[in-house]
C-alpha cells in the first residue's frame, strides 16, 4: 500500500518509506491510499478474541500488504504484553484503563509497536529518532526504544511542564536515549521536530525520523483497544444491550488518539459518536462548535499532557472526512456531515467537544471518587466530565483513562487528599540520576546541536 501527504505535494511513499522518513517532505502528514473495512461479522467474533487476536486481525487490515505476516503477528504480541480492561466506574460509565503497560501509559501500545517495525524494516541500519512530548510520549518512545541496536532517541520535553515522575521515564535511562530540555512549551518542541525533518542539509548529516502521532506507525496501532474496548462491551451483560448506542470520550491534545478511533470506526467499528474532551487548550473544540479553527499558543494546565494549542493530527481528521471513501461509508450509516467546513458550516454532531478548565478537572476528580471509589488522573477526569455531560438516555458511555495516576501524584494528592502509592515500576525510574541537555526554543540551536552528533 502507498502512502500520500495530507499537503499533496509530496511523493507518495511506501510504508517503510514513511514510517522511517515520519514527516513527508512537503511538512504533510502521511495517509494510507486505502482504508480496508473490517466485514460485519468480525465485531461479533470479537467478544470470543483475546487483546492480541483482535489487534493482529486490525493490523493485517492496516499493514497486511507491507509486513509479512508471522513479523506483524509477532510484533503486534510482542507489543501488547499487558492488558487494557473496561472497567465500570458507575452506571453506564466504564473506564478504559490504558495504564498496564510498562510506562503505565497509553503511548505504550504505540510507541512499543512503532519501536519493534522500525527495527523490522532497518535490519540494523542507524537512524536517529526525534520525538517531542508533553508527558507520556517521551517515556512510552524512549523506553520502547532503549537498548535498540542502531536506533538513538532524542526527546525533547518542556522545561517545567511535565510532572516530575514522567521527567524520570526518559532522563535517567543513558544509553541510546538522549532527552532534551527546552526552554518552552510543547508547541515549541513539536516545532522543532518539524523544522528538523525538512532541513536537508541536516537530514544529510544524519538520518531522522518521527515517534510522535505524525508517525504512522504511532498513530495507526492505537485503534487496536478500540477494538478491544467494543469485544468488551459484547461480553458484557449490562453493555451488550447497549452495543449499537456506544458513545466514545477521548482526552484529546495532539489529537493521535482520536484520530486512531475515527479510523477504526472508517472501518466499521460500530462506535454511535465521539467526544474529543479538551482542557483549556480548546482550539479544535471551538472548530466543533464555529467551523473557525484558530491554532494558539498553549495554556499550561494540570492536564499537562493536553497542553497542544495546534494540534498535528487535526490536518489527519480533515483530509479523512474529506475522502469520497469514506463519505460514503459514513452516509451508509447515516453520517452525512461528520465534521464542520473550514468555511463555518456545521458537522452532525458525530464528533463534538468540550473544553473543562483546571478548577473542573479537580472539582471533577473529587466529586468521582467521593461517588464512586474511582481515581482519575487529570486527564482521564477531562473525558470522564465530558462523558457525563453529554451522555444521553439508552447510551453507554467509555472514556479513556490514558495514564496511571500515580504519574501525577503531587496533583491527585492535593486534589483528593489522598496518598497514592507509587508502583514499583515508576519507582525505580526516579531513583535515577537526571541527564538531560538544556536546550532554547531556537531551532538555529537545537540544529547546531544535531550537526555535531
Amino acid at each position: 500500500m502507498l502512502y500520500y501527504s495530507t499537503n499533496h505535494k509530496a511523493p507518495h511513499a511506501t510504508l517503510r518509506q514513511a514510517v522511517v522518513q515520519g514527516l513527508a517532505s512537503d511538512r504533510g502528514l502521511y495517509m494510507p491510499e486505502v482504508i480496508s473495512q473490517l466485514p460485519d461479522t468480525f465485531f461479533p467474533e470479537t467478544a470470543g478474541l483475546t487483546l492480541p487476536e483482535t489487534a493482529c486481525r486490525v493490523a493485517d487490515a492496516f499493514f497486511g500488504e507491507d509486513v509479512e505476516a508471522t513479523a506483524l503477528r509477532k510484533t503486534v504480541c510482542d507489543t501488547l504484553s499487558f492488558d487494557i480492561p473496561l472497567v465500570r466506574v458507575e452506571a453506564d460509565i466504564y473506564s478504559l484503563e490504558l495504564f498496564h503497560g510498562p510506562t503505565l501509559a497509553f503511548k505504550d501500545v504505540g510507541a512499543r509497536f512503532m519501536a519493534r517495525l522500525l527495527q523490522h524494516f532497518l535490519h540494523g541500519e542507524q537512524v536517529n529518532v526525534l520525538v517531542a512530548t508533553s508527558g507520556d510520549t517521551g517515556s512510552a518512545v524512549a523506553n520502547g526504544f532503549l537498548g535498540v541496536d542502531g536506533i538513538h532517541v532524542y526527546v525533547l520535553y518542556p522545561k517545567g511542564k511535565v510532572s516530575a515522575i514522567q521527567e524520570s521515564q526518559f532522563t535517567t535511562l543513558g544509553r541510546n536515549i538522549t532527552a532534551i530540555e527546552v526552554d518552552g512549551v510543547f508547541d515549541d518542541c513539536q516545532r522543532l521536530v518539524k523544522s528538523a525533518f525538512v532541513d536537508p542539509e541536516l537530514n544529510a548529516h544524519m538520518r531522522l525520523t518521527s515517534a510522535n502521532s505524525i508517525n504512522v506507525a504511532r498513530f495507526l496501532p492505537q485503534a487496536f483497544y478500540y477494538f478491544y474496548a467494543y469485544a468488551q462491551v459484547l461480553r458484557n451483560e449490562e453493555l451488550r444491550t447497549r452495543q449499537d448506542n456506544v458513545v466514545v470520550c477521548v482526552p484529546s491534545g495532539n489529537f493521535g488518539n482520536i484520530c486512531a478511533a475515527l479510523f477504526g470506526h472508517a472501518m466499521g467499528l460500530p462506535v454511535k459518536r465521539f467526544i474529543a474532551a479538551n482542557n483549556a487548550n480548546d482550539v479544535v473544540c471551538q472548530y466543533l462548535r464555529t467551523g473557525v479553527y484558530t491554532p494558539r499558543a498553549s495554556e499550561q494546565t494540570i492536564a499537562n499532557a493536553m497542553d497542544v494549542g495546534d494540534p498535528s493530527n487535526f490536518a489527519r481528521i480533515l483530509d479523512l472526512y474529506s475522502r469520497p471513501d469514506v463519505q460514503q461509508r459514513l452516509a451508509s450509516r447515516g453520517i452525512a456531515q461528520p465534521m464542520p467546513s473550514l468555511a463555518g458550516g456545521h458537522g452532525s454532531g458525530f464528533i463534538t467537544g468540550t473544553t473543562c478548565t483546571d478548577g473542573q478537572i479537580a472539582q471533577t476528580m473529587r466529586e468521582c471518587h467521593e461517588r464512586t471509589g474511582y481515581v482519575l488522573d487529570p486527564h482521564g477526569a477531562v473525558a470522564y466530565r465530558a462523558l457525563r455531560e453529554q451522555l444521553r438516555e439508552g447510551e453507554a458511555g467509555i472514556f479513556l483513562e490514558t495514564a496511571h495516576p500515580a504519574k501525577f501524584k503531587h496533583t491527585v494528592d492535593s486534589i483528593l487528599g489522598t496518598d497514592i502509592a507509587i508502583p514499583e515500576r515508576l519507582q525505580a525510574f526516579m531513583r535515577g540520576e537526571k541527564q538531560s541537555v538544556p536546550m532554547s526554543n531556537s531551532y538555529d540551536d537545537f540544529r547546531t546541536y544535531l550537526m555535531t552528533r
